[in-house]
């Protein structure tokens, strides 16, 4: 089939970044490529936190820059650290211009949240846990009014067109009664910002949806991918059987909920002067080893919040009724879930990828910004700053914008979609052995596994797109990578990882049942 021409900017995703992408791209034409309907299916949409940014008058971008740094356990970039967190400020105003009703105290101030391994109470919500939520009803209120931008509903991109080292164009499919063909999109440039990889395992707490294909698509084009190993894991998933997981938000810590284990026991207070504010790693692992012991870890609200949780957290008191649970009288089963991929497609401080024409924001990405461990609610965050430099990026890089008409996509034969048993397999292998605690014979198997999972199902797309390959070759402990057989890290400071696809094909290749010495 002939591709189809545009002469509008593509988007891939429909969450927190890609909309205000395309809101920042205004009045330069846009196409997004949005799976679910607008505003729902996105990673973005279930975020409890908020967005760190220094709103106190006592409090500085410096600081925020600072313990950004500090959690990133060496391999945040410093300079990235400092220029997004000044521009935080910045952001929550133009979020409420655009319609976000965040959290005011009586006297006008910011109601402020403290979440892990930050300094200050930093983290701008709204209705207590509602932040995600209620952004993207204003910002996708606010796409549905822009006449620069069209959405495509119901369709998946599923890989990249590749021209003389430039990426030209998307293939693109029906998803919304089973898989479809694909037809390719020739646009002016490609905005990747289709959310991470946490679904890849089996406990996690991002939508279904989410399962790196994104990232997958992109190394398959040959982009670099920098830090796949970091995948920050939550500790305080709600261990109810749902799939996903529901979250129990950072914010009910910071007032004050304790983790205790089925004895009653905090066993925070041993394992971190900060006890259940320590850095995720580190509270992920602690949850991680009480399950593993059949200590069956909680969190406990009662004392804390009480009644007040129910109207100051609604999401999380939801997620309790569903699951059958009273938090003002019990206490909640937790467990780490993958939560947020610090890895991604590598970026310049525009968000430009290695393959010239495409751009990367949001979770997809990797910008520098979250390091090994990312600081809690930094992820809103880095999607609306670096949501705005690739728009401010591409539209420079373009000749001016001329009109374009909608894109109608043809009807599509059916396709082979991904086998769900071999994504359940997958996603067990990925939970067994690139979990919360790794070793080298855990990560051999692991891609052992995911090379037979391929040669079963060769031609789906969508499931070659669910790999990872970068865990053996860091042989250290660092932020939320945790090597058992390497339990420290190798000195303060870390080196970034960068591979391609060619990279990773070529240490699996080699690879034994033992890492090479």
């Amino acid at each position: 089939m002939s591709p189809i021409e545009t002469g509008r900017v593509i988007i891939v995703g429909a969450g927190l970044a890609a909309q205000y992408a395309a809101l920042k791209l205004a009045p330069r034409p846009v196409l997004m490529i949005s799976p679910e309907a607008l505003g729902t299916g996105a990673s973005s949409a279930w975020a409890q936190g908020g967005v760190a940014a220094a709103m106190d008058p006592a409090d500085s971008a410096d600081a925020h820059a600072r313990d950004t740094v500090t959690a990133g356990a060496g391999t945040v970039d410093p300079g990235v650290a400092a220029s997004v967190t000044a521009e935080a400020r910045d952001h929550i105003l133009d979020l409420i211009g655009l319609g976000t009703p965040f959290d005011r105290t009586a006297n006008g101030g910011y109601v402020l949240s403290r979440e892990a391994a930050h300094s200050f109470a930093r983290v701008v919500r709204v209705q207590g846990d509602q932040a995600g939520a209620e952004i993207m009803r204003a910002l996708t209120a606010q796409v549905r009014e822009s006449d620069h931008i069209q959405v495509l509903e119901g369709v998946m991109a599923t890989g990249l067109e590749v021209s003389g080292g430039r990426v030209t164009g998307l293939a693109v499919a029906h998803c919304d009664q089973g898989q479809s063909a694909s037809v390719t999109l020739r646009g002016t440039a490609v905005l990747l910002a289709g959310g991470g990889s946490g679904g890849l395992y089996a406990l996690t707490t991002n939508p279904p949806r989410i399962r790196g294909q994104v990232i997958g698509m992109a190394a398959r084009a040959g982009a670099q991918i920098a830090d796949a190993e970091f995948v920050q894991f939550h500790p305080t998933a709600m261990a109810c059987g749902l799939d996903p997981a529901p979250l129990a938000t950072e914010a009910l810590r910071g007032e004050g909920a304790t983790l205790v284990n089925r004895r009653g026991e905090r066993f925070m207070l041993d394992a971190h002067p900060d006890a259940e504010l320590a850095p995720r790693d580190i509270v992920a692992r602690a949850v991680y080893a009480q399950t593993q012991t059949g200590l069956a870890p909680a969190l406990d609200t009662r004392t804390a919040l009480g009644a007040k949780i129910l109207s100051d957290f609604p999401a999380v008191a939801a997620a309790c009724q569903q699951a059958g649970l009273d938090p003002v009288t019990q206490v909640i089963p937790v467990a780490a879930a993958a939560h947020y991929h610090m890895g991604g497609v590598a970026t310049d401080a525009d968000g430009a990828s290695t393959l010239p024409g495409l751009w990367a924001c949001g979770e997809v990405a990797s910008t520098g910004l979250h390091g090994a461990n990312r600081l809690a609610s930094n992820g809103l965050l880095e999607a609306l700053v670096y949501g705005r430099r690739c728009a401010l990026a591409i539209d420079a890089a373009l000749p001016a914008p001329t009109v374009a008409a909608p894109v109608t996509l043809p009807d599509l034969p059916a396709a082979e979609t991904p086998d769900p048993a071999l994504v359940a397999r997958l996603r067990q292998a990925m939970t067994d052995g690139a979990g919360v605690i790794r070793t080298a014979d855990g990560l051999n198997r692991t891609l052992t596994e995911i090379a037979a999972i391929e040669a079963a199902q060769p031609a789906c797309d969508a499931l070659l797109n669910m790999t990872a390959t970068a865990t053996l070759l860091r042989r250290e402990s660092r932020g939320a990578h945790f090597r058992s057989d390497f339990p420290h890290p190798d000195g303060a400071t870390g080196i970034r990882s960068l591979m391609t696809l060619t990279d990773a094909l070529a240490i699996r290749a080699t690879m034994t049942r033992k890492e090479p010495a």
